[in-house]
């Protein structure tokens, strides 16, 4: 067989390789026979070893080419684009422009998008620079990735408007472009120019839906998540698994345990049958959302079906436990998670943070400073404020509060109101008034009137508890003084699949005179029992 024959056939061999074995004997049979500088070889050598995860080798086989054509640095730089390590791609792009081969317009495609990827802003203005030298302006490929850069500025409103920019110069646009737009004011949390973006889109797909609906999610508007998502199957788009997980979030933020059920349904019914893998994030969130529902064994039995769990499906687990109160059984989870035996199953931070709420909800003081020590010295982890405030809260609910008032004394960090707020309240429940005078006046000191409302009103409540009612008369002075009103409580109820928020003191929902009407009723009852009411409930704080 001929030279020019054999590389043919090499080179078809390549084309049609399917897996990694052929693939090294096809490379040996290239190595031995000396076509190992042939270009359009070694384009369709690399981009297979970069296809199939082999980033090393494709480097290495690049790194022994004396004299690289374009298609070849292209195919590099795409393939650390898309990589873990997107920075190597404008490493190799520096290399290029250092070298006789000319950048065309996949080589300014592909390094744009590693700039966007690892938000390297200022490099990719230089780049947007060479691209209207280099006469690619009006590449609506490289546009869009032109956009999607300055969309992940840093969530900067600046990069945004430079997106924006870029976008208005586009002739063609498609529907990743507008993606791209819509995720950079999503990222800004600018909410209204997103949902302005959103209507505007002449066609919409699952990335869309899925970048507003957990956008809104991510940022507090559950409920604005939950409609758009109702929008979503009104327009039968398929949701896919990263919306079920962002609608997921929002119905544990607001406990809409019915669509949580449907979503639940939905991922054991439809993605079975198709045949689609679960991602363990999925797993996760329904764990949260049960647990958050209060519906912990529910949350149990999703636990109990994934087939690889992570650290994050462990510590939620421990968490929906310890928030249910079953401190025993969370120490259980935490017990059972450590001896496993799997070794990227660790215990992190928010693992911590749960197994000691965990201790403090069902007053296991002595597990709770084992945990304590346990964390710094045996998994080297730094206690964070939110371990100290878990610490403070166990220790003060069991009445240990001068080594609660110890302890925040001796933190490494400032603490904060919530660290306060927990001495406060054990000062409370164990009705010691002298340590929670103390506690307050750091806090008032410490906090603007706002933030300071609930605790003054607490610190009024102690000494309420203890019959100081001079000091509670004082304490109502100084709130006046301050400017303190306490912020009205908030909860949530789902009634026929509508879930009604409620405030302390509405006058503004719809059924607001039956509600009030039934609550009287309620009122009427309890004294015709001969119910004592406690004595923090005879003392109006909103006069």
């Amino acid at each position: 067989m001929g030279v020019r024959a054999l590389e043919q056939r090499l080179f078809h061999l390549l084309r049609s390789c399917s897996t990694l074995q052929n693939l090294i004997q096809i490379h040996t049979q290239i190595l031995v026979h000396g076509f190992a500088q042939k270009s359009y070889i070694l384009s369709k050598l690399v981009a297979f070893y970069v296809a199939s995860g082999r980033l090393d080798d494709a480097l290495r086989v690049f790194g022994n080419v004396e004299n690289p054509s374009i298609t070849v640095w292209n195919q590099m730089i795409r393939g650390c684009g898309g990589s873990e390590t997107p920075r190597k791609a404008v490493e190799l792009y520096k290399r290029l422009v250092a070298t006789e081969a000319e950048p065309d317009g996949y080589t300014y495609l592909y390094v744009v998008s590693a700039c966007a990827r690892s938000g390297l802003v200022r490099e990719g203005e230089q780049l947007h620079g060479r691209v209207l030298v280099g006469g690619f302006g009006c590449n609506v490929f490289i546009q869009t990735s032109l956009v999607s850069l300055y969309s992940t500025g840093g969530g900067l409103s600046s990069g945004v408007g430079y997106a924006r920019q870029v976008f208005d110069e586009m002739r063609e646009r498609s529907v990743v472009s507008w993606n791209a737009l819509l995720g950079g004011y999503v990222r800004s949390l600018d909410f209204d120019a997103a949902r302005r973006v959103f209507d505007e889109m002449p066609e919409r797909n699952v990335v869309s839906w899925t970048t507003m609906i957990a956008g809104c999610a991510q940022n507090g508007r559950s409920k604005e998540a939950l409609c758009l998502f109702g929008q979503m199957r009104r327009a039968n788009v398929e949701p896919d698994q990263v919306a079920l997980v962002a609608v997921l979030s929002a119905c544990a933020e607001i406990g809409d345990l019915r669509l949580g059920r449907w979503i639940h349904w939905y991922v054991e019914e439809r993605l079975c049958v198709k045949g689609k893998s679960r991602l363990v994030t999925l797993y996760n969130a329904l764990i949260h959302m049960y647990a958050s529902c209060g519906f912990v064994d529910e949350a149990y039995e999703v636990f109990k079906q994934i087939p690889r769990r992570s650290t994050v499906s462990w510590t939620s687990i421990i968490v929906g436990f310890a928030k249910q109160g079953r401190g025993e059984e969370a120490l259980r989870m935490f017990r059972l998670m450590l001896s496993s035996g799997v070794d990227d199953i660790k215990p992190d931070e928010i693992t911590f943070l749960g197994v000691l709420c965990a201790c403090s909800h069902a007053g296991l003081v002595d597990e709770g400073r084992e945990l304590f020590k346990f964390m710094t010295q045996t998994w080297g982890l730094e206690p964070r404020i939110e371990h100290y405030g878990c610490m403070v809260d166990l220790l003060s609910r069991a009445g240990f509060l001068n080594e609660a008032h110890e302890l925040v004394e001796t933190m490494p960090m400032e603490p904060n109101d919530g660290v306060w707020g927990a001495l406060l309240g054990g000062c409370m429940l164990h009705k010691n008034s002298e340590l929670a005078s103390l506690v307050a006046q750091k806090l008032t000191v410490a906090l603007d009137p706002d933030q300071a409302a609930g605790y003054v009103v607490l610190l009024s409540n102690v000494y309420a508890c203890a019959k100081r009612w001079l000091d509670v008369a004082y304490v109502r002075q100084k709130m006046v003084q301050m400017g303190v009103k306490k912020p009205p409580c908030r909860s949530w109820i789902q009634i026929d699949r509508a879930v009604h928020g409620f405030v302390a003191g509405d006058r503004t929902h719809k059924h607001e005179s039956l509600i009030y009407e039934m609550l009287g009723e309620m009122t009427g009852q309890t004294q015709q029992e001969g119910t004592e009411p406690d004595i923090l409930d005879t003392l109006s704080l909103e006069d």
